[in-house]
């Protein structure tokens, strides 16, 4: 059984995917990258600062301005305010798991704690929640999950991590960590699952209570 349950927030725990797109969407235009929402999606999906700064710079010839990331968070901020939810099912899988867990994002600190707070799941974690901001890498690297290993007293090899990105499948590998995916946020297209399989995920879930079974199977005392 797995010491420590490590949990992405984005796409895992609240369904927030599709509202970020729209917002990194209209944060583009607005600072003249012209993207849609679709292009959006690729390019920021399961991303940290870093990562997506180089993205846009590569595909759009040019870095992003000075102030961008502050502008796009207030707006995601708001844009949370009005629309975000929790993955259906979620509150009920963590109060039934009875072993540790905790949450490593690539998104900033406040934001996973703003969103965990909004969908009622922060009392679940606080305040064992970890961002790429706190490391010097972000997924797909293995600083974070390790960080949050650490933090928690857990041995890579005996934590298990639950992702919706290719990058967070290949970060959680990287640290030696066993991982299984999630493919039930209303962002992943039909053939998610076998791209989840392909990059490494032991078993793929499409529904968040036959993750809650395999979990508890497994991870409760």
């Amino acid at each position: 059984m797995p010491d420590l349950v490590i949990f992405d927030c984005d796409g895992v725990l609240v369904d927030s995917e599709n509202i970020a797109a729209q917002v990194f969407s209209e944060a583009l235009i607005a600072a003249a990258f012209p993207a849609t929402v679709e292009e959006a999606f690729l390019l920021g999906f399961g991303k940290n600062r870093v990562t997506l700064s180089a993205a846009v710079e590569t595909r759009f010839g040019r870095a992003l301005p000075d102030g961008f990331f502050e502008t796009m968070r207030a707006r995601m901020r708001a844009a949370f305010e009005r629309e975000l939810l929790p993955m259906p099912g979620v509150g009920e899988l963590l109060a039934a798991l009875q072993r540790p867990c905790c949450v490593a994002s690539n998104s900033h600190l406040e934001h996973v704690r703003h969103a965990l707070s909004l969908t009622g799941l922060l009392r679940f974690f606080d305040p064992h929640f970890f961002s790429a901001s706190q490391v010097a890498r972000g997924k797909p690297a293995p600083d974070l999950f390790l960080f949050a290993a650490q933090q928690l007293g857990a041995r890579p090899e005996a934590c298990i991590v639950v992702e919706d990105s290719i990058t967070g499948v290949e970060g959680a590998i990287a640290a030696g960590m066993p991982v299984v995916g999630f493919c039930g946020g209303s962002h992943c297209p039909g053939d998610h699952a076998d791209r989840l399989t392909a990059a490494g995920c032991s078993r793929v879930f499409a529904r968040m209570p036959d993750l809650a079974d395999f979990l508890c199977g497994d991870a409760c005392g």
